[in-house]
């Protein structure tokens, strides 16, 4: 299997923590390849909304060349995680809203990928936001089409794994392992529901609305997806 880690930022705190264990248990389950991407270190630029991966192929972005590795890398992946801590109001880092920025050319109506309908993905948060955190990610990934996200959870009121008590840290290294060993077992399953209602809606938006001048409209049609569905 190989597998892209998105890290929320460059520390190596708790959430650095999480995914060690994690990594550890998805490789006694088998064997697993790693891409890993620390942000802002791999993505230094912040988008400037102009959207010109909205309306043009994407490496018309300004940033590409920070933008397409990571691109490439998901593209071959089996499995996308992502690494974050909960932040403040905007409940991920920075540099993780960044990355989902520059890539919002992936949602449905615009340019998604065919491989991402394929791929699973798991997402550990931690920090006391860390389920609103999530829930965000998941979000975003529903809009690309992933075919099925597991999210962990771990709330907590320390920048400082070690200062917990060892029995939480025990609970919390269970939940992980428990959710590395399932998510390595995971196999490609129905679409969900919204991406399959969101498939039609953005069909009939850019036939409706859009037309055959605009870049989404060719790019769904070089793709064929107004004719059958791409998962």
């Amino acid at each position: 299997m190989k597998a892209t880690i998105f890290y929320g930022n460059q520390r190596r705190g708790n959430t650095y923590k999480t995914m060690q264990i994690v990594k550890e248990e998805l490789q006694k389950a088998g064997e697993v390849e790693f891409t890993e991407f620390f942000f802002p270190r791999d993505l230094p630029q912040f988008c400037t909304g102009c959207q010109l991966c909205l309306g043009s192929p994407n490496d018309s972005c300004p940033h590409s060349q920070s933008v397409k590795p990571i691109l490439d890398a998901i593209i071959k992946s089996d499995a996308l995680i992502f690494a974050t801590p909960h932040s403040g109001a905007s409940m991920m880092p920075a540099g993780m809203k960044n990355l989902f920025d520059h890539l919002d050319f992936l949602v449905l109506p615009i340019a998604p990928r065919a491989e991402i309908f394929r791929q699973k993905a798991l997402i550990v948060t931690t920090g006391t936001g860390s389920v609103a955190a999530s829930k965000e990610i998941k979000s975003v990934l529903k809009h690309w089409g992933v075919n099925h996200i597991t999210s962990v959870g771990l709330r907590m009121f320390t920048n400082k794994w070690e200062s917990m008590s060892l029995s939480k840290q025990a609970k919390f290294e269970k939940r992980l392992k428990t959710a590395a060993r399932r998510f390595f077992k995971q196999k490609k399953r129905r679409p969900y529901l919204e991406t399959i209602a969101f498939y039609y809606l953005s069909k009939f938006v850019l036939k409706r609305y859009i037309g055959p001048d605009a870049y989404p409209y060719q790019y769904w049609q070089k793709q064929g997806w107004f004719t059958h569905r791409p998962f």
